[in-house]
């Protein structure tokens, strides 16, 4: 009985946070995504793959989370973007706290969207908020198409599925349709967007919600 109570003042805690930072965001009229997955799915080449999309179309900011390096948020930087990295130093997931930390250090003047790459994990992450418009889940081709069913909670609080790495999908034991069926069995509204990092196949699309959800958030234009 005393985990459950102190896991539920650590939620209140942090959900308390989230409304401030969500408060801080529609403010600043910016649409925020919080990009979940488990470690390997691709998001940072997804995040790239985004950045390269969307320049001259929707101003961009990052935010990285990784349990011990800033080898991502170096990826981000390349591409001129406002970008600060979260080292949790061993935590599996970011928590709104440290969220709202690294937005001291960011620039959003002019930014109309943030992502926010939570660190490699399909557990914790669930059940923290952040202070998001929208979770993003991305379920790579290599990890299966049961993933759905193994981690409900994640794609239930979901409002899209990235299915990435498409490109491999003669080289695996991977139905589409199946990690499709599976997602949308816990949870029928998810938007889902196939896509290859590699061949570029299926960035658009995605990239073209983002602008819609940007707008229809924030009324950023």
């Amino acid at each position: 009985m005393s985990v459950i109570t102190i896991e539920r003042k650590v939620l209140e805690k942090n959900d308390e946070v989230a409304r401030q930072n969500r408060t801080a965001f529609a403010q600043r009229n910016i649409f925020t995504i919080n990009l979940v997955s488990s470690p390997g799915a691709g998001k940072t080449s997804l995040v790239e793959k985004t950045l390269e999309t969307l320049k001259g179309r929707v101003n961009i900011a990052v935010v990285e989370g990784d349990v011990q390096t800033d080898l991502d948020a170096q990826r981000v930087a390349k591409y001129s973007v406002p970008v600060v990295q979260i080292v949790t130093n061993g935590a599996c997931h970011l928590e709104a706290k440290l969220v709202q930390d690294a937005l001291v250090n960011l620039n959003l003047t002019n930014i109309n969207l943030l992502i926010i790459e939570n660190v490699g994990n399909l557990v914790c992450p669930a059940n923290y908020d952040l202070g998001e418009h929208a979770k993003v889940v991305v379920a790579s081709t290599t990890e299966g198409d049961d993933k759905p069913l193994k981690y409900p909670a994640m794609f239930r609080n979901a409002s899209a599925l990235i299915i990435n790495k498409t490109d491999l999908l003669p080289y695996l034991p991977c139905s589409i349709d199946a990690l499709k069926l599976n997602a949308l069995s816990i949870n029928p509204s998810l938007e889902i967007f196939e896509t290859s990092c590699t061949t570029g196949k299926g960035i658009e699309p995605w990239c073209r919600w983002l602008e819609k959800r940007s707008v229809k958030e924030t009324g950023a234009r």
